[in-house]
């Protein structure tokens, strides 16, 4: 056991330490607790089954226990990009549980003979089993908690499009002047956005409600008994409140992480839309002299060092850079998910330290896009009357009557002025004016 600040980690996570001394992050602490809780349903199983020393598996329990309360965060170290396919994080995990059980017990940490981080701890299990599960508990939870702020999103976005429905302003297509539409349209057009992912996210639970848990190895179940593989997704059923289901085929649960991949998918989409729409805001909020200025963003912060009064889009800023890692981290999914070659992919760390902070990040993103930006979000509805009346956005209406080529031509010899190309265009026989 490793003595530094009374830390619970043994040798093979010091190993670890040094082998993978990138000093970029550790390993994300919702799959450190999603692990854990596998650990907790494994000790529940084998409990219950009267496998192990007497009491080894009940204080395997309240060392788990400890954990998912955060009283052991400062003991998981792995970076997250490891080789060996999590073994590291994993045998982390297994080490921590045996020393904090070895100290429930009344013994000094250390004492494997007594509690073994592999032959107690890891029994029935493998790194290819235990931490796709992990994995897969991880991201649903998540992707719970990110359904549902894409829902409280949606919902501030059609509270919009109600309060901004009388407002009419420019339409605009390729950044041109285009035909007349209301705010409150615009807005709704991007309750909508949101609405299809907040369902795309809800329904992908299905696919990764599936585990290998039991498989072991490479997923045909070797060294793990039939009772515990039955028995172990029932109690993990229990623990989470997540449908889980034995994959019919768990090898291929352990080789393929194309579900992964789907996943990240989805966030991406969900990434780009919420990059259009921050972008959108943006542009209407530019100025406030030399710009659009047809809404106004709350003025969260100073914008420049330099120039007094200035006020800069953070908050959509902010939620377009996140929109932009999250859109990278897919890049980084997809690529590790194609290299898993037979029987097991070596990249999973890497798509799970991407995928959950995908998640992470959007998570916070949508929640402070929400509360920091669209419900302070308030209406210029002069700037936006002023930008339409100045605009030839009122020619498409003239075009059933006169002619695509009669209403150019009438525009033309304008001079360039729209209220005078309205009153000729209102003399002609037909137009709106007759």
């Amino acid at each position: 056991m490793d003595s530094e600040a009374g830390k619970l980690y043994g040798s093979q996570t010091a190993l670890a330490l040094e082998n993978f001394k990138l000093e970029h992050r550790k390993t994300n602490l919702q799959l450190v607790y999603a692990l854990v809780t596998v650990k907790k349903a494994a000790a529940l199983t084998y409990r219950k089954l009267g496998v192990g020393r007497e009491g080894v598996y009940e204080g395997m329990v309240r060392a788990c226990d400890l954990i998912l309360q955060g009283k052991a965060d400062d003991s998981f170290v792995t970076e997250a990009l490891q080789g060996g396919a999590g073994t590291s994080a994993h045998m982390n995990v297994n080490e921590v549980i045996a020393n904090l059980t070895l100290r429930e017990l009344g013994f000094v940490e250390g004492r494997y003979d007594i509690v073994h981080p592999l032959d107690d701890v890891n029994r029935g299990q493998s790194t290819n089993d235990v931490y796709p599960t992990a994995l897969r508990i991880a991201a649903i939870e998540m992707l719970r908690k990110l359904s549902e702020a894409c829902a409280r999103l949606q919902q501030a976005l059609q509270a919009k499009e109600n309060e901004f429905d009388g407002i009419v302003k420019l339409g605009r297509t390729e950044l041109m002047d285009a035909v007349p539409i209301t705010l409150g349209q615009e807005f709704g057009a991007y309750a909508q956005a949101v609405a299809r992912d907040r369902w795309r996210l809800y329904k992908v639970e299905e696919r990764l409600r599936l585990v290998n848990m039991g498989g072991t190895a490479v997923g045909s179940g070797s060294n793990a008994e039939r009772k515990y593989r039955f028995g172990v997704i029932e109690v993990l059923r229990e623990l989470t409140g997540i449908g889980l289901a034995q994959a019919e085929y768990p090898m291929d649960m352990t080789q393929n992480n194309d579900v992964f991949v789907e996943v990240s998918g989805l966030l991406k989409a969900l990434a780009v839309n919420l990059m259009k729409i921050a972008n959108d805001l943006r542009l209407m909020n530019s100025g406030p002299r030399g710009g659009l200025g047809e809404i106004t963003l709350a003025p969260l912060q100073m914008g420049s060092t330099i120039m007094p009064g200035k006020v800069n889009p953070v908050l959509p800023e902010m939620v377009m850079q996140v929109a932009m890692r999250v859109m990278a981290n897919d890049g980084a999914i997809s690529a590790a998910a194609s290299h898993g070659e037979f029987e097991l992919n070596p990249f999973l760390p890497l798509i799970a330290d991407s995928l959950l902070e995908s998640l992470g990040l959007l998570l916070n993103a949508a929640e402070l896009f929400r509360t920091r930006c669209i419900e302070l979000i308030k209406p210029n509805a002069e700037r936006c009357r002023e930008l339409l009346e100045s605009s030839w956005a009122f020619a498409a209406a003239y075009t059933p009557a006169l002619g695509y080529d009669q209403v150019s031509e009438i525009i033309a010899k304008s001079g360039g002025d729209p209220r005078r190309a309205k009153e000729m265009l209102d003399l002609h026989k037909g137009g709106p004016g007759k």
